[in-house]
């Protein structure tokens, strides 16, 4: 893949990248239209990929943070025509990269020195690249290490480039104004979290120290005196990501040992610190050929709040979902409805959320659980579908749902979709405190 010699760091400049994007997309729909007056039947892929195509292209050059909610939004099957999501898709693994030069600009500025002066031997070629940085091979000591670099202006760019991204997200998402503007308010702020490799680097410490003693989980050591701001030393991690371990055919009993591993890890953090990995992406993971799950990227950190906890988790167990009064209670405090409802919309939205939340927690009703039960995740798909075009959400006047639900959501809907793809069974280990009578003294 070509490399790149410059990144548009100046707002004019990435402002002129979206202009350009926004001509060429106009383009495709006049192009569209006419050859629809010659033939009424023609269906919109062609145009879903001519569209696709051209704003992957404008992100992939601009780098940051209007990729990253690219990425994000590939992530999420049928948020997205079929078209944009495989083509977001590449975002998690394999964005052009930054050129050699740029890359010892980047050291020479937060070091003083260039790589080579650093390491005993330093590959100018990056190995992977992604939506915020890449990742370059080096060796110290006799050690290979993974040095990830972040890309020129991200950090500076990240609330004109979510200001630019809007109306895309608008028209792609299908969202109200109200609820596209909470998703990116909490989305800049996790981006701006991301573009700080110090935050980084001590979160990537922390979790993996707190979770290393979970069965079959691997993390990588880190090293502080070649990290900095912008750059991210540790050691070199082997392993393959999801797809490429996938095409070894590895047995059922490795399967369910990656998926178990993943499900513990998500378990403790969310359970137990109360502090998530809350990207999990299939670019984030090395699977092991003998069944260990190596983590290899704390960019993404979700804080939960306690009080939110305690009220988002409460909502699994059916006995309380069955409790009208309880329930109604907790969806004000989660504002997924709000003090403006008519009874109507109270009654209508809390049936939608409470199928919803069925969904998203059938697998926690379980002992153990089959992730490759398709019919499941279909519904869920389905379900998707059905909330992108419920005029009720798009007309209301509030946004629907706490800002800390974005994340969470997205955390659960990842972890769901990787172990769907591994075709993992796990034991989902129900909190303990989720009884009823726990809920109840807690609420």
């Amino acid at each position: 893949m070509k490399s790149q010699t410059s990144i548009p760091t100046t707002k004019v400049e990435r402002a002129s990248q979206f202009v350009k994007t926004g001509i060429k997309i106009g383009g495709n729909y006049l192009k569209h239209y006419s050859r629809k007056l010659v033939n009424p039947d023609l269906s919109r892929d062609e145009l879903h990929e001519d569209n696709a195509g051209d704003i992957y292209e404008s992100l992939s050059q601009l780098k940051g943070s209007a990729l990253k909610v690219a990425q994000m939004m590939s992530m999420d099957k049928n948020l997205l025509p079929k078209a944009y999501s495989e083509r977001f898709t590449m975002a998690q693994y394999s964005a052009p990269p930054l050129s050699g030069p740029l890359v010892v600009k980047t050291f020479v500025k937060y070091f003083g020195k260039s790589p080579g002066q650093l390491f005993d031997r330093f590959g100018l070629e990056a190995v992977n690249a992604a939506s915020i940085g890449q990742v370059h091979e080096a060796w110290l000591d006799g050690k290979k290490l993974a040095v990830k670099v972040q890309y020129p202006g991200v950090a500076d760019s990240v609330t004109s480039d979510l200001r630019m991204v809007r109306p895309f997200a608008i028209q792609l998402l299908n969202l109200n104004e109200r609820d596209i503007d909470r998703y990116m308010a909490e989305v800049g702020t996790k981006l701006l979290e991301e573009t700080d490799y110090k935050l980084e680097l001590e979160r990537s410490v922390a979790i993996s120290e707190a979770c290393a003693g979970i069965d079959n989980l691997v993390f990588t050591r880190y090293y502080p005196e070649l990290s900095g701001p912008r750059i991210l030393t540790m050691d070199w991690m082997e392993g393959k990501h999801l797809k490429e371990f996938l095409k070894t055919n590895p047995s059922q009993a490795i399967r369910n040992r990656i998926g178990q591993a993943m499900w513990d890890f998500y378990d403790f953090q969310i359970h137990t610190l109360k502090t998530v990995h809350a990207d999990p992406h299939p670019g984030n993971f090395l699977m092991q050929d003998d069944g260990r799950l190596g983590v290899i990227d704390f960019g993404c950190v979700k804080v939960i709040p306690e009080a939110y906890y305690e009220k988002y988790f409460s909502l699994i167990n059916p006995d309380l979902m069955a409790d009208e009064v309880r329930s109604t209670r907790i969806f004000y405090e989660l504002e997924f409805i709000v003090a403006e409802d008519s009874p109507e919309e109270i009654r209508f939205f809390s049936e939608l959320f409470k199928t919803m939340i069925n969904l998203l927690g059938k697998p926690f009703h379980h002992r153990r659980f089959d992730f490759a039960d398709d019919a499941y995740f279909q519904s869920i798909y389905e379900f998707s579908d059905k909330l992108s075009k419920v005029k009720e959400l798009r007309e209301s006047k509030s946004a629907r749902g706490s800002q800390h639900s974005l994340y969470i959501n997205r955390t659960y809907f990842g972890l769901y979709s990787i172990l769907n793809e591994l075709r993992a069974e796990v034991t989902t280990h129900k909190p303990a405190w989720l009884t009823a009578q726990a809920i109840s003294e807690s609420l």
